[in-house]
């Protein structure tokens, strides 16, 4: 509440702390009906609405009064769209709008009341109706509205609210004594209601005030008049006023679901009318109960006086962000990345075997068909491939790293034997780019450290935790596959698939179901992956420039060779000289790959809409170009010769993307829906042309630029001197000045 009074105003009545109820409103159509809704919403709405107005009643701010008010009628439109009925969610969405009317403009009295007597303090004030009567009569009404005053806004929704209360939905105890919570609630709605009232604007005049309180200008009094009748206009011709706004609004929630509702003021003698009489009855007699107890209170709500808020929140805080996290922090994290990766399986293989215990697991019978010779070597050599990686991870990391890109290469190999192109494309040029940057970093991992004085106990844990590992890597590989034989032998006569094979062509504009479905019908994803790859790349690319490798990966002088041969300007090294040297492969061979690889790039791109390939594929290949000339010169060689920005390449990207989402905007369709037409070229005649090939080109622009900057902070990380070098150069600087 330290908030000035129109911030006040604007988070507490209509936007931030009805984000949540908003959002259940948003949910309804999904989640509503369940057990499981009923009973937590409902819970949770009802304590909220009841407890909210009970210490409503009891709080001497003026803003505090409002706050907690606030709360209590967040809680009843929770409690409306706990019951699963669509003219329980109409009233809620109804009474959303009428609190957001009557509740802003109270705040606004309460800060012009503030500003023109410099105190909130209810005990202090009193008969100010006499020096800003104007002020009064608008306050008057809204907190009429508020506590459900006939001819008001708040009443009618109050109506509806009472008229769902008293449905039978569920036929449990909860059902049962919602009615009754609810009169009970609206009660006191009307004592703080009149508490506001009569407290602030009747009695005798103010003594001891900081200001001598008077009307204020006009236009800070404006928007409470605006908002005032508001409530008196929807109050008296609802369905004239707010009638069209609420359709527009419960349309857009419920659809086709939308029941008929009426916004009549009069609805004749019933039950619920009966309720709002004894609320406004039982507020006012509660209130001359109370009139005197609240005038002279300090210690807060009967019951509740020695629960404060703020010290159960604050030592909540302290054992969460303390202890609690002090504990899991030691007992879970670890720097080490292996020990990270391993929880993050582990968790993720209970998740998903918690489902199965519960919901039993029961895959289709195994047909045994005759299998391809070809294919099972083809699979054979995978499988050694894998198993031959995690061996060799122990002893020599390199040879671990090729044996994983034969692993991959067998998996591109087995899309090509699936008729899966475009996957293998793919595929194939990731392992390659993916196997050059492991490289780059592979050289800066630490050694595997052996304990020299208790050998056979460091081979024994060595041993236990690959057991370990092994045991975990079997139980996700046999899981993941039984999943998918499941998914993919399921009985189902129709499936999404089918979907967009027979839509891709008539409304995608493409033969490249893949393609169009990133492009066209997933589009949005597409975007929002692209977007997280562009915050990954940048990521990457500040934490190597903070990174300092240990010295002790440069002690053998093969290495220091290698790092001579990335230094472009090492003393050591001999011109021509470079990494491709080591990779028995002339340099010269590598830089002139960079136009065929650059027409390669073009080729997939253009042809991605109906044949294999498409601006990732083509990113990805193009990234390719570039990392053969840091591997062929050197970083300086290339950065001299080819004007590298990457950052600029996402940029763009990010942008063209975006551009083609809001051009479709711009002509009355969704975001990101594509428009593809045959257009007519010399010699080349009619060719396929469609919008989608715009947002593939930011694909492929920022596809490009994340993998060179990675690239280019690794290429830069491998050339730096170790500290060492780096101290001594300065040391050997300042001895020559």
């Amino acid at each position: 509440m330290a908030a000035p009074t129109p911030v006040s105003a604007y988070l507490h009545s209509a936007t931030l702390v009805k984000a949540g109820v908003f959002l259940l409103i948003r949910l309804w159509p999904v989640m509503a009906g369940t057990d499981a809704w009923f009973w937590i919403v409902g819970c949770a709405g009802l304590t909220t609405l009841l407890l909210g107005a009970y210490f409503a009643i009891f709080q001497q701010d003026l803003k505090g009064l409002l706050a907690y008010s606030t709360i209590s009628h967040l809680g009843l439109i929770t409690v409306l769209l706990s019951l699963g009925s669509p003219l329980a969610a109409v009233a809620a969405i109804f009474h959303t709008m009428n609190h957001a009317t009557f509740k802003a403009s109270l705040f606004m009295a309460a800060g012009i009341i503030d500003h023109e007597t410099g105190t909130r303090d209810m005990r202090r004030l009193s008969g100010l109706f006499r020096y800003m009567p104007f002020t009064a009569t608008l306050a008057m009404v809204a907190s009429a509205a508020m506590a459900g005053v006939p001819l008001l806004n708040g009443f009618l929704s109050k109506e509806m609210f009472f008229a769902e209360a008293i449905e039978t939905h569920k036929y449990n105890v909860l059902d049962t004594i919602t009615p009754y919570v609810a009169t009970l609630a609206s009660m006191f709605a009307v004592t703080y209601s009149l508490r506001f009232i009569h407290s602030v604007f009747f009695g005798p005049p103010p003594t001891d005030m900081p200001k001598i309180p008077h009307e204020p200008p006009h236009w800070m009094r404006a928007p409470i008049e605006f908002l005032v009748l508001a409530c008196l206009v929807v109050g008296v011709i609802p369905t004239f006023t707010i009638g069209p706004f609420l359709h527009t609004a419960v349309q857009s929630v419920l659809g086709e679901a939308t029941p008929v509702y009426s916004l009549a003021v009069w609805h004749g003698w019933n039950l619920p009318l009966a309720m709002s009489l004894v609320a406004l009855i039982g507020g006012v007699v509660l209130f001359l109960l109370m009139k005197t107890y609240l005038a002279t209170s300090v210690e807060g709500p009967p019951f509740f006086r020695r629960l404060k808020g703020q010290r159960i929140f604050e030592r909540v805080l302290v054992a969460l962000s303390w202890k609690w996290a002090r504990w899991l922090e030691r007992t879970a994290s670890s720097r080490r990345l292996q020990q990270q990766m391993r929880i993050l399986v582990f968790v993720a293989f209970v998740a998903g075997t918690i489902p199965l215990l519960f919901q039993g697991f029961k895959p289709a019978a195994i047909a045994l068909r005759s299998i391809d010779p070809a294919f099972a070597l083809l699979w054979i050599i995978g499988m050694v491939c894998a198993v031959g990686a995690a061996y060799q991870a122990k002893f020599h990391r390199l040879a671990a790293l090729v044996l994983l890109g034969g692993a991959g290469l067998v998996t591109c190999l087995t899309f090509v034997w699936l008729s899966a192109p475009d996957l293998a494309v793919t595929q194939l040029l990731v392992e390659i780019v993916t196997t050059v940057l492991i490289l780059l970093g592979l050289r800066w991992l630490p050694k595997r450290i052996e304990d020299p004085n208790d050998p056979e106990l460091m081979n024994f844990t060595v041993r236990l935790r690959r057991l370990r590992d092994l045991a975990l890597a079997l139980a996700c590989g046999v899981g993941m596959m039984l999943i998918s034989y499941t998914v993919m032998t399921r009985n189902v006569p129709d499936t999404i698939s089918s979907y967009f094979l027979e839509r891709a062509y008539s409304e995608g504009g493409g033969t490249n179901v893949v393609n169009v479905i990133l492009v066209d019908f997933r589009g949005f994803d597409t975007f929002g992956e692209i977007a997280v790859l562009c915050i990954v790349a940048l990521t990457v690319f500040s934490l190597l420039r903070r990174f300092r490798p240990a010295t002790e990966s440069l002690e053998k002088p093969e290495q220091q060779r290698i790092q001579n041969a990335f230094d472009d300007d090492h003393p050591d090294r001999k011109k021509g000289d470079s990494i491709a040297e080591y990779l028995l492969v002339p340099s010269v061979i590598m830089r002139w790959m960079f136009p065929v690889i650059g027409m390669l790039t073009a080729f997939l791109f253009f042809r991605g809409h109906d044949l294999p390939g498409g601006g990732f594929a083509a990113g990805i290949a193009m990234s390719i170009a570039f990392i053969l000339q840091y591997m062929a010169g050197g970083t300086r060689w290339v950065e001299e010769r080819l004007r590298i920005h990457p950052l600029r390449w996402m940029s763009i990207g990010l942008l063209v993307a975006m551009a083609t989402g809001l051009g479709s905007w711009a002509f009355g369709y969704p975001f990101l829906t594509s428009y593809s037409q045959y257009a007519g070229l010399p010699i080349l005649g009619k060719i396929p042309l469609a919008t989608a090939i715009l947002f593939d080109l930011g694909v492929f622009s920022l596809v490009l630029g994340a993998t060179v900057l990675i690239l280019i902070a690794l290429a830069h990380q491998s050339v730096r001197a170790p500290r060492t070098q780096i101290k001594a150069a300065r040391a050997a600087a300042k001895e020559t000045a």
